[in-house]
């Protein structure tokens, strides 16, 4: 015989089947045409792959070792026979696993869902618990997540045998390549309802409106989500639900404006409590909370004689609770002061005293260098 096949791999007589496929998987890497382009690469290549053919199967490796002729009436020569050496068999042994797939469980995990939730600035602020109405994908009741009706069950797929795919086989010059496509009958899954469940139609799940009771932490801001795991879609075949996820619609407050965990409002006072100093009862967001308590839902402000309008008054602890963290930021009390537009004569001859005696008749304007916007102001109250 022309060809020592152990020689052609470099093995002895006695390799193992895994001592043969690596020393076939090393020189075909080593030898195939579309990495090696050496004029006799091609060749080198089918003789290692006629040898490999031999010598991994047990029946043409003991007819050859007993001297006989392992490709008689198999065509195995032109590598284009029904025996000849497939595509998959190439696979496996570059790869140490068969190209098929087999069959995908029926049971598969849901997908998640988003469900925006739409909350006031008091309840993103100090948490809130809700009742919300969720429209997802539940287990059908009536099977149980089975897909098959009463007394009914999967049988094995008549096409692909339960393997959940199928071969389609195309001729080339290495010989039959085989290659797998998921069965058209079982859709890959290796089985088929015969009698499917009226309910889900043989889904294994049906949609439903549900309630369930979900706690806002406090600190939360808008487009904050929170994860609520195994409360999204149920899989088909009844698998394991996946993650719902709640996103956060903060709605706007009349009076405050929130910037990470700082509060922000505006207070309007008469020129002259902004000259001399007042004290106020100022209105927290807790009076937005019915069980907040009576001494929470108000805070002392002092305003401070000669405060000029845009000034602002930082009131410590009484912003929004950090939402990772312990405390709570600021209250930030911005002042503006209203200069009165209609005056009667008594006004008007006591602010003319008052200018005299302040030498301000004809006052000098000072220009400012630059104008800073409110949230400016706000950090500067913080230096």
């Amino acid at each position: 015989m022309a060809q020592d096949y152990y020689a052609t791999l470099g093995v002895g007589r006695d390799a193992s089947a895994e001592e043969l496929k690596k020393a076939y998987r090393k020189l075909a890497r080593q030898y195939h045409p579309d990495v090696n382009d050496a004029p006799d690469a091609s060749d080198r290549f089918k003789e290692l792959t006629l040898a490999y053919e031999v010598l991994s199967d047990p029946a043409k490796r003991q007819t050859y070792d007993r001297g006989g002729d392992p490709l008689r009436g198999g065509g195995g020569g032109n590598f284009g026979g029904s025996q000849g050496f497939h595509f998959e068999d190439i696979m496996d042994a570059f790869f140490g696993q068969n190209a098929q797939r087999g069959p995908r469980p029926r049971q598969q995990r849901g997908q998640d869902a988003l469900l925006r939730l739409n909350i006031d600035l008091a309840e993103a602020a100090f948490g809130v618990t809700h009742e919300i109405k969720v429209d997802t994908a539940v287990t059908c009741p009536r099977c149980e997540g089975s897909g098959a009706a009463n007394g009914s069950q999967p049988e094995t797929c008549r096409t692909c045998h339960g393997h959940g795919d199928v071969q389609h086989v195309q001729r080339s010059l290495l010989g039959d390549i085989r290659t797998s496509r998921p069965c058209p009958t079982c859709h890959g899954f290796g089985s088929v309802i015969p009698d499917p469940c009226a309910e889900c139609a043989g889904e294994g799940r049906v949609r439903s409106r549900r309630s369930i009771s979900v706690t806002i932490p406090p600190g939360v801001d808008q487009g904050t989500r929170i994860q609520l795991g195994g409360e999204g879609e149920v899989g088909p075949g009844g698998g394991p639900a996946g993650d719902l996820y709640l996103e956060v619609n903060v709605a706007r407050h009349p009076v405050f404006q929130r910037k990470g965990d700082q509060l922000f409002c505006q207070i309007t006072l008469p020129m002259t409590a902004a000259a001399l100093g007042t004290h106020l009862d100022l209105p927290t967001l807790e009076a937005d909370v019915p069980d907040s308590a009576e001494d929470e839902r108000t805070v002392e402000l002092d305003v401070a004689p000669g405060t000029q309008s845009g000034d602002t008054i930082a009131i410590k602890g009484f912003g929004v609770p950090r939402l990772r963290g312990s405390g709570r930021g600021d209250l930030l009390v911005q002042v503006v002061v209203e200069t009165p537009s209609r005056l009667d004569d008594q006004q008007r001859a006591l602010l003319e005293q008052l200018a005299t005696l302040r030498d301000e008749e004809r006052p000098e304007a000072a220009m400012a260098g630059h104008h800073k916007g409110v949230f400016g102001k706000i950090k500067d109250a913080f230096k």
